[in-house]
């Protein structure tokens, strides 16, 4: 390999992108490059943010593969069985597992996203169901960076019988190699905010319930990201075994839906890059990402650390890394 554009390549990184913290990347399964900034190593674990998303659509298809969940078009509300619909409430009864996975359900909220209340709330799960339906149109993509997915770890553990870091690490991170050593539950803003920057927590937010997050809070490496992203590239197969089912990452793939205003096609809780190499991202905040191409057999994760307005991930990836490590 020329070191000489691999130096170019860091050059770049730290100049242009010097919040990344980790970036691993794989060809045909094998590791082609590794490498830490920031004073991060192999045993780093950041906040994955949006990632988190996709984590959970492969523990979706889990539970379906395994029967616990019987469709993607079973309603919202056959899950919570005790849940109280507001008088005149209609569209909150329509709305389908599979809105949920493609971001295509409407919520009681607009620009002004009530957060405040959100991270103050006991229950997440019931504060989203509450926030869920109302005038909107079931069908249109509105993407729900934080208040929206938790629905799908309340209907995790409603159909399983077990928390969501349970279910994950037994169904999936462990047969990986993954670990996530406990839940992670926040006492006050400070401590959010220093969880945001840390790079040595090992967990999976929840709230005082210890329902994980279904839309953030994990921490993963890029060698676990990287996993990840090499699982879907093997079309859900690991060391000989079927982690999810070759329907579910196919169907995962597909585009369901689309963000119009940023020409984005989406899948189920994976962003649909290129369709015709079947190249996906799971994308987060700060330039997190886990990306993987099944043409050209290449995975690429990125962990980094939140900052504003920081540069695309994925044009570094499609650009400046690709390029460099597809023929190799």
């Amino acid at each position: 390999m020329n070191q000489e554009i691999v130096k170019e390549l860091e050059k770049k990184i730290n100049n242009e992108h010097n919040n990344i913290a980790g970036m691993v990347v794989l060809k045909d399964g094998k590791t082609l490059y590794e490498k830490y900034f920031n004073d991060c190593n192999n045993t780093s674990r950041l906040h994955v943010y949006s990632v988190t998303k996709s984590i959970v659509s492969i523990l979706m298809g889990i539970a379906m593969d395994k029967g616990y969940i019987k469709s993607i078009n079973q309603k919202v509300l056959d899950f919570f069985p005790d849940y109280i619909v507001k008088r005149g409430e209609k569209t909150i009864q329509n709305v389908t597992l599979k809105n949920l996975m493609t971001m295509t359900a409407p919520y009681k909220y607009n620009s002004s996203v009530p957060y405040i209340k959100y991270f103050t709330s006991d229950d997440w799960v019931k504060f989203t169901l509450d926030l869920l339906g109302g005038k909107g149109e079931i069908g249109k993509f509105k993407y729900t960076p934080l208040i929206g997915p938790d629905i799908l770890s309340g209907i995790l553990i409603k159909s399983t019988g077990q928390s969501v870091l349970d279910f994950a690490t037994e169904n999936l991170f462990s047969p990986l190699g993954i670990t996530v050593e406990d839940n992670v539950v926040f006492h006050s803003k400070e401590e959010q905010l220093a969880f945001n920057q840390a790079n040595d927590i090992s967990g999976w937010v929840a709230d005082s319930n210890g329902v994980n997050t279904g839309g953030w809070g994990l921490t993963l490496s890029p060698l676990d990201m990287a996993k990840i992203g090499q699982l879907y590239q093997n079309r859900g197969m690991w060391n000989g075994r079927q982690i999810v089912s070759v329907a579910w990452i196919d169907e995962s793939m597909k585009e369901h839906s689309r963000w119009e205003e940023m020409n984005l096609s989406y899948g189920y809780l994976w962003w649909i890059i290129d369709d015709d190499e079947h190249a996906c991202a799971a994308m987060g905040d700060g330039g997190n990402v886990i990306y993987f191409n099944a043409k050209k057999k290449i995975v690429v994760s990125i962990a980094a650390f939140f900052r504003q307005d920081v540069k695309d991930s994925l044009e570094l990836i499609k650009e400046h890394i690709e390029p460099i490590f597809e023929n190799r």
